[in-house]
C-alpha cells in the first residue's frame, strides 16, 4: 500500500474535523481465497491531537494518512486539528486522544503540574521560531532588543525569546513599555510599524511578510528587507513539535505501547514522503481542509522539512543534549510573572527513545532513509497573499 493514491474523506469527530483514509476497492489488505474474499486485516483505531489548525506544519501526519503508511502499520488514524482554545496535552490526559503534538517547554510545565505524559518522538530537531525586524531597525541580535517594542504571542510561545534576551543581558523591563507587546497570530502590527521585532515561525509568519507589497517599491518585501534573530544561532532554541503519549498507558497496556511504535513508524514515513515530494505533501494538506494559499502551503512544507532533515540520529530520536538544554532553560528562564517554566527536573518518564528507536529499526530494515543526509530544500516563490 505504500505510496498508493487515495482519497481523503472528512468526517466530524468530537466537534472538530477528523480525517480518515479511504482506499480503492483492490486494496492489498483484502485477499481472495477458494472460499471467497477474506476480511480485511483489523486495524487499531487511534487518534492524534494536533496543536494547531490543518496546515503543512503537520505534513508528516497527513501524508502518512493519505499514503497508507498508518494503515500499513496496522492503524486506523484519526487526526484532530487544533485551535486557539485547544491544549493538546489536556486532550491527551483526558483520554480524548491517544497521542498529542506539542512543544516540549509547554509540556514540561504541564508535567510538573501532574500531567503523566511522555515524549516518545521528537519530530522537529530544530526550532522554527524567529524574531523578525526590518533591516533599517538597528536590530541585529537579541542584545539589540533593549528599548524596542518586541512582540510575542504568549501562551507558552515566548520562552525562547525570553531565554535569548536573558542570555544577552536583556530583561523584560529593558523593553519599550517594560514587557513584550501582545502580538496577534499574524504580522499586521509589525507591518504597520506598531512592533519593532515580531515573533514569527520560519514556516508561517515570516512568509506572511514576504507575501505583502512593500509600499516603497511596489514589489513584495524580500528577505533583504528583513533581519531575523534565529534562536538556533543564538543558542537558546528549545525543542518544539514532539509526539506525546500517555505515560501510564505505556507502562500498563502492551497494545497501546505497540500502537505507539506503529504510529511513530507511520509518521516518520510520512515525513520522508514530504521531504521527497513537498509539493505532493502540500497538496495533501490542502485536500485535507487547509485554507492556506498554494505558494504559502508549499513554503510551509519546505520549511518544515528543514526542521526535520538532515537528522542527527534518525527522525524522531530524542537527542539527550537537546533535551537537557531545553530542560536547563526551562529551569532558568523567568517569565513576566517572575516564575520559571519548571522548578524541578522532570521525571525520567518525561521522555523515552524506546518506541521511536524500535520504529527506526523497522524502517531501516525496510530500506527507508531515516537520516536524510543528502536532503536539500527546494526553492519556493511566494505570491502576494500566499496564493
Amino acid at each position: 500500500m505504500r505510496g498508493r493514491a487515495s482519497v481523503m474523506t472528512a468526517v466530524a469527530a468530537a466537534g472538530v474535523l477528523a480525517l480518515t483514509a479511504c482506499s480503492s476497492g483492490d486494496d492489498a489488505e483484502t485477499s481472495s481465497s477458494a472460499s471467497g474474499d477474506a476480511a480485511p486485516a483489523e486495524l487499531t483505531p487511534v487518534s492524534v491531537q494536533l496543536q494547531w489548525l490543518t496546515q503543512a506544519q503537520f505534513a508528516c501526519y497527513y501524508s502518512a494518512l493519505d499514503q497508507g503508511y498508518y494503515e500499513d502499520a496496522g492503524l486506523d488514524v484519526t487526526i484532530l486539528p487544533g485551535a486557539v482554545d485547544i491544549v493538546p496535552i489536556d486532550v491527551l490526559t483526558s483520554g480524548s486522544a491517544d497521542f498529542a503534538i506539542s512543544w516540549v517547554p509547554k509540556v514540561l510545565g504541564a508535567i510538573e503540574q501532574g500531567a503523566a505524559v511522555t515524549n516518545v518522538a521528537q519530530i522537529f530537531e530544530r526550532s522554527g521560531t524567529l524574531q523578525v525586524a526590518f533591516a533599517d531597525s538597528g536590530i541585529e541580535s537579541a542584545a539589540d532588543l533593549a528599548g524596542k517594542k518586541v512582540g510575542s504571542w504568549g501562551y507558552g510561545n515566548e520562552w525562547e525569546l525570553i531565554a535569548g534576551m536573558q542570555a544577552s543581558g536583556v530583561t523584560l523591563e529593558d523593553l519599550d513599555g517594560g514587557s513584550t507587546v501582545q502580538q496577534a497570530f499574524d504580522m499586521n502590527a509589525f507591518i504597520a510599524g506598531d512592533i519593532d521585532a515580531a515573533q514569527a515561525m520560519t514556516y508561517n509568519e515570516y512568509a506572511q511578510v514576504l507575501e505583502v507589497v512593500n509600499p516603497e517599491t511596489g514589489e513584495l518585501y524580500t528577505e533583504d528587507d528583513l533581519v531575523v534573530i534565529d534562536w538556533n544561532d543564538e543558542g537558546t532554541a528549545m525543542l518544539q513539535d514532539a509526539i506525546w503519549a500517555d505515560s501510564e498507558r505505556l507502562a500498563s497496556d502492551e497494545d497501546y505501547a505497540a500502537a505507539t511504535t506503529a504510529f511513530i513508524k507511520g509518521t516518520i514515513e510520512g515525513c520522508v514522503f514530504a521531504k521527497d515530494d513537498p509539493q505532493a505533501a502540500a497538496d495533501i494538506v490542502t485536500a485535507a481542509g487547509s485554507t492556506l494559499g498554494t505558494s504559502h502551503q508549499l513554503w510551509m512544507a519546505n520549511e518544515i522539512n528543514k526542521l526535520i532533515f538532515p537528522s542527527t540520529s534518525g527522525v524522531g530520536h530524542i537527542n539527550e543534549d537537546q533535551w537537557d538544554a531545553t530542560v536547563a532553560m526551562a529551569l532558568e528562564t523567568v517569565n513576566p510573572e517572575g516564575s520559571t517554566i519548571i522548578t524541578t527536573e522532570p521525571p525520567e518518564t518525561a521522555y523515552s527513545n524506546e518506541y521511536v528507536d524500535a520504529a527506526l529499526a523497522e524502517l531501516e530494515a525496510d530500506g527507508v532513509d531515516v537520516m536524510g543526509a543528502d536532503y536539500a530544500p527546494i526553492e519556493v516563490t511566494l505570491n502576494e497573499g500566499g496564493e
